[in-house]
């Protein structure tokens, strides 16, 4: 199982990883389709065409809400501009993501959500959290992987008989790695997971960024991971 997360309209990113993955049976992606970057209908249609599944993420709720306000001035930019952007069909694929999805592959339960069982939008779980905490935000959640989004970092952890994973951005990574990055999910006898990293063309999508009158810093970033 391909699993992908944060995509952000980066159509080359995507592109790159697609084409990099092993085969699978199947790809799933942790929300955020859109955002930041200049390609918000293409990178929809390429989800739509290889039939990935995906939950809601916090700028793919932005995009189609209008509701910015928690937003930095370059994400709140990039988000309206997004709205603006987006076809009325890619709107309303947006606007119909579920916010979690659960559902069983063989043997083993999958729960994925773009930021945290508690707040599925919004909250942050990063590497740097501590065993406690992970435990207290994820032991209501009934299923052998629990897979994340939204904080563009890579995370693997193994807790309490549960394998909590985070595949890393694919659109705008921030992990100080300026490749895409994804996961490979291994759901046979035993839970095994390969975490995936993928050169694109940077000045490819950052130059798009510029074109479409996006904040310069959106694209500065893309050759800095961060």
């Amino acid at each position: 199982m391909g699993v992908i997360a944060d995509p952000h309209s980066n159509l080359p990113a995507l592109k790159a990883v697609l084409d990099h993955m092993p085969k699978v049976d199947q790809i799933i992606c942790v929300g955020d389709l859109v955002g930041y970057g200049a390609e918000p209908n293409e990178v929809v249609e390429t989800v739509k065409s290889k039939d990935i599944s995906s939950v809601m993420g916090n700028h793919d709720h932005a995009a189609v809400t209008g509701k910015v306000s928690s937003f930095n001035p370059y994400a709140a930019k990039a988000a309206l501009w997004t709205g603006e952007a987006l076809t009325n069909e890619n709107r309303e694929f947006l606007e119909n993501l579920p916010r979690e999805v659960k559902f069983k592959e063989g043997k083993w339960e999958i729960y994925m959500v773009h930021g945290s069982p508690r707040r599925p939008l919004t909250e942050y779980i990063l590497p740097g959290i501590s065993n406690q905490d992970l435990v207290r935000l994820t032991k209501e959640i009934n299923a052998d992987v629990v897979i994340l989004g939204h904080t563009h970092v890579p995370l693997e952890r193994r807790i309490m008989g549960k394998l909590i994973i985070n595949p890393g951005a694919v659109g705008q990574p921030r992990d100080r790695d300026p490749r895409a990055s994804y996961m490979v999910l291994k759901l046979g006898r035993k839970l095994d997971v390969e975490h995936k990293r993928v050169s694109y063309n940077v000045e490819e999508a950052a130059q798009k960024i510029m074109k479409a009158g996006l904040p310069e810093e959106l694209a500065t970033r893309l050759n800095f991971g961060w």
